[in-house]
């Protein structure tokens, strides 16, 4: 036996097995920092900066992933010589617990009638799972933003419309659309087939460019939003601390018996409809509001305070709640896979069958929904408001003399790509 575990050492293993693996990883490694650098200075050179931003966030990102894995390699035989009573060991289990287990304990602790804390194979299984989860994020990110750049291609054609000069008006809302509860159901179905129609756009669009580009009506409105969705994007791309505790939670409490992986599976999905819902009443109510805005020729202009549209008054909540709805989901999938690829189809971590297809068809419509729908509605809804309510607040004004600094002393270009940053509120 001592033979074998000698024979498996470093000293005793060829050096040209060891040179080869250890080039194929550094080759791997420096492909991919070399690919990270050049999609870097790409983003920089097209003036991408909120895209960059957020390359910097997954590298960070991918950076801690990287020190988490160094900890758990060089803290291995530290950790496994922890020992904890069996009693201890045997609270809260995944799974129900298997004779061979304990015959697998480290001959230190069965000295003391305990058992390891965590065994090598458990801890090797873990390091596994931090490294899956940190590629199923990256790759739900680039997903997000893919799916995200489409929904903004359909408003790329309502724009070259509008410039044309194919307008249509927009059609006034029938009085059975206008009790609230019926508002509120609209919204609810909405968010599955048309987000934003192309009447939302136009009026928005039109409201925006009137008060703040009178003079300039052919200014690319879709450009503007794909900067504010690119912002956006920066923003839930990373993993925060809260979301690394929500990671912990839910592998404190995977216990066998209370179907944790599947209950907690519903969670994203009832956060996005409950937040695509509010989004598309927040839009639709907005669109109305700038038409009747833009209508008016005198009177009172409309002075109610923009964040009263949100819950709490407070935007940047809905941003938050989109950031954890993305993790979640990533974490769920991640979680998914690992345990496929690791225990099998049939383990007990996997749970039922009945179980596992129906979580892996939530965190496919989960992503698809939220990156299609629910972001560039979000990025529409929030970065026009705040100066569309500012244009209707003070529409007997002619543009701030910011914009007007602006136009005489920028070109219109870098005016249109540098200058479409909208602060939050």
């Amino acid at each position: 036996m001592g033979q074998e575990e000698e024979a498996q050492s470093l000293a005793l293993t060829p050096t040209w097995v060891v040179a080869s693996v250890c080039l194929v990883i550094v080759a791997i490694s420096l492909a991919a920092e070399r690919l990270l650098h050049r999609l870097g200075k790409v983003l920089k050179f097209n003036g991408q900066e909120a895209l960059f931003s957020a390359l910097q966030r997954v590298k960070e990102e991918l950076m801690i992933l990287g020190f988490i894995s160094f900890l758990l390699s060089v803290c291995q035989n530290l950790i496994n010589r922890i020992c904890i009573p069996e009693s201890a060991a045997r609270v809260m289990l995944p799974c129900i617990e298997e004779s061979k287990a304990r015959e697998d304990a480290a001959k230190l602790c069965k000295r003391k009638g305990e058992v390891p804390m965590l065994s090598e194979e458990a801890l090797h299984q873990l390091h596994i799972f931090i490294f899956v989860l940190g590629v199923v994020h990256v790759l739900f990110c680039v997903t997000t933003l893919l799916l995200g750049g489409a929904k903004m291609r359909t408003w790329n054609k309502w724009e070259k419309e509008i410039q044309q000069g194919r307008i249509k008006e927009r059609e006034k809302t029938p009085g059975w659309m206008k009790p609230s509860a019926v508002r509120w159901i609209i919204a609810f179905f909405k968010q599955f087939y048309n987000s934003v129609g192309k009447p939302d756009y136009q009026v928005l669009r039109s409201a925006f460019v009137l008060r703040h580009y009178p003079n300039r009506l052919d200014f690319d409105f879709h450009k503007y939003m794909v900067r504010a969705l690119e912002h956006d994007f920066k923003e839930v791309v990373g993993i925060s601390w809260y979301l690394w505790l929500f990671v912990i939670v839910f592998l404190l409490l995977n216990i066998n018996g209370w179907h944790t992986y599947f209950w907690l599976s519903f969670l994203p999905l009832i956060l996005l409809l409950i937040v695509g819902t509010k989004l598309e009443h927040i839009s639709t109510r907005l669109a109305q509001e700038a038409a009747e805005c833009s209508d008016e020729a005198s009177g009172n202009p409309w002075t109610k305070p923009c964040k009263e549209h949100f819950w709490f008054s407070h935007p940047r909540a809905v941003l938050h709640l989109i950031h954890f709805i993305l993790f979640q989901n990533s974490f769920e999938m991640a979680f998914f896979f690992w345990v496929l690829a690791t225990y099998g189809f049939d383990s007990c971590i996997m749970e039922n069958r009945s179980y596992a297809l129906p979580r892996l068809a939530i965190g496919i419509i989960v992503q698809v929904l939220c990156s299609y729908s629910t972001l560039p509605l979000y990025a529409i809804v929030t970065h026009l408001l705040s100066r569309l309510a500012r244009a209707c607040c003070y529409w007997t004004v002619a543009r701030s003399q910011h914009f007007e600094t602006f136009d005489n002393i920028i070109s219109p270009r870098i005016t249109l790509v540098n200058s479409l940053y909208v602060p939050y509120f």
